[in-house]
């Protein structure tokens, strides 16, 4: 590819104005710094760069100080997926607990005060929420990110979460658009397909999109899916049908499109990310999200000019390239405008909603535990969204209320026999996510059962399996504050 200059021009600056790269460190490298007096309009966030409230203040003020209306974003979903307390776990319940308490002013509350810290911390955009209908029990990577499998329940809180966040003057980003629920491959990895028909998808997937836009959400992320029924050779990212005749056409939407992440495979393994980065802006995208993995100057080099050599060759009209700079210009100018919610911080709103959202089996004839228990973990393989980086499970929070309790984590065909030599004949709290998606996991937990039938078993995935266990608790999520829920019920707290 010809390599072009990284001069000031109104094509080059529009190249970069278009991507949301992401970096690696807790300050902000010199290449982006340069990027940024180039062109380059947002920066992505991740787990490997925050350490601390104050530290990440810091490094947002760092790129302000280059450029003030940077659009910093962040794929803070709050509950299993959280970049804001990656190292700790989040002070906040997923999606899926929400919808399981389905009371939208507390969705929204919820939303608010994570925004809040948000905007506190110098981030105005928020890859978030998701308002994906988990359709397929079996989905690998939406799970409890999505408020639910009913279609009515998810578009309510949808619209919840987006009008809290943006009332704490952060925008927020839904997705992941026509929807992802209903796939049984992680777009990570490769590309899902959707074979739904037409009318499905309107009365199923596009609904809580429409909330969204009815209740102004400034951004929409794209999936990496290919739908037959709305276009049967592209994915919807690279889709001019799904993008502009679909969001932009049939749903009205006027705000920013920004893809998913461009390095996952379902795109960089079948285009690659500089054909596919093109494909996209064509096809109706205004922000190349890319950065989970691929975080370098190299990259933002390779990407601006895969732009321009496509506007030159007449393969990407450059109007398009400048609307889809425009919008990324516009939504800045918002959040540089917005003027966040004041009031009151509420600490302790997220655990409400976890406590709220448990849902308890046994309790009747449960006598809580006063002696520390040995707390069996078995652990699945994380997705990539929400990564092996954050801790999760009821341990942490058992050993703050009963003192001495031990954990292991257990995984694959011999878990429950290890598990149970590892307890010593100490009474199990086994904890489980999505056991009904792991044969091995269920197996396990047949064994623990079959020995120790007072097992107190914690369901922190999307609860399918029939409750068991002397008293089982339903999370509805792995968060922080769903472990301290449950471990209170545990522990008689």
């Amino acid at each position: 590819m010809t390599t072009f200059a990284s001069g000031t021009d109104t094509l080059t600056r529009d190249a970069l104005t278009v991507l949301q790269p992401g970096f690696t460190g807790t300050t902000a490298p010199d290449w982006l710094l340069r990027r940024l007096g180039e062109g380059l309009a947002s920066v992505g966030l991740f787990g490997r760069n925050i350490a601390s409230p104050e530290q990440l203040a810091a490094l947002t003020a760092q790129l302000r100080a280059e450029r003030d209306d940077v659009l910093v974003a962040i794929d803070e979903e709050g509950g299993d997926v959280t970049r804001l307390e990656a190292r700790t776990g989040s002070s906040f319940p997923g999606n899926h607990a929400l919808g399981a308490v389905d009371d939208v002013e507390l969705t929204r509350q919820v939303a608010l005060e994570l925004g809040r810290r948000l905007a506190a911390c110098g981030v105005n955009l928020n890859w978030a929420p998701s308002a994906d209908v988990n359709s397929n029990p079996a989905n690998p990577v939406i799970g409890v990110r999505s408020f639910g499998a009913d279609t009515d329940l998810v578009a309510r809180h949808t619209a919840a979460y987006v009008t809290g966040l943006q009332t704490a003057g952060v925008a927020a980003c839904t997705k992941h658009f026509p929807g992802h629920g209903d796939t049984a491959v992680d777009s990570h990895h490769a590309l899902p397909r959707i074979d739904a028909d037409a009318s499905v998808l309107q009365a199923r997937e596009l609904a809580p999109f429409r909330a969204a836009i009815a209740a102004g959400t400034k951004a929409v992320m794209s999936a990496h899916i290919l739908v037959p029924a709305l276009d049967p050779d592209r994915p919807a990212t690279l889709s001019h049908g799904v993008l502009t005749d679909l969001l932009r056409g049939d749903l009205g939407y006027d705000g920013l499109i920004v893809t998913d992440g461009m390095e996952m495979q379902a795109i960089a393994g079948t285009y690659g990310i500089e054909r596919g980065s093109v494909l996209a802006i064509a096809a109706g995208a205004d922000a190349i999200c890319v950065g989970g993995g691929l975080a370098d100057d190299e990259t933002v080099r390779r990407l601006r000019d895969a732009l321009v050599a496509a506007v030159r060759t007449g393969e990407l009209p450059e109007e398009r390239l400048a609307d889809a700079a425009e919008r990324v210009r516009g939504l800045a100018r918002w959040t540089a405008t917005a003027d966040g919610a004041r009031g009151a911080v509420d600490t302790e709103v997220g655990l409400r909603a976890a406590r709220r959202a448990l849902k308890v089996t046994g309790g009747e004839s449960f006598t809580p535990l006063t002696e520390p228990p040995y707390v069996a973990a078995l652990t699945p393989v994380a997705n990539i969204a929400v990564g092996d980086e954050t801790p999760w499970g009821v341990a942490a929070e058992l050993f703050r209320l009963l003192p001495g309790t031990e954990t292991g984590s257990f995984a694959g065909e011999d878990a429950g026999h290890a598990a149970l030599e590892a307890a010593g004949g100490r009474r199990v709290v086994a904890v489980v996510r999505d056991e009904h998606r792991h044969p091995w996991m269920a197996a396990a937990l047949d064994t623990l059962l079959a020995a120790c039938p007072d097992t107190i078993v914690v369901e922190m995935g999307v609860p399918q399996a029939a409750p068991r266990g002397a008293l089982h608790i339903a999370t509805h999520g792995a968060a922080r504050v769903c472990g301290r829920a449950a471990a209170e019920v545990i522990a008689g707290a």
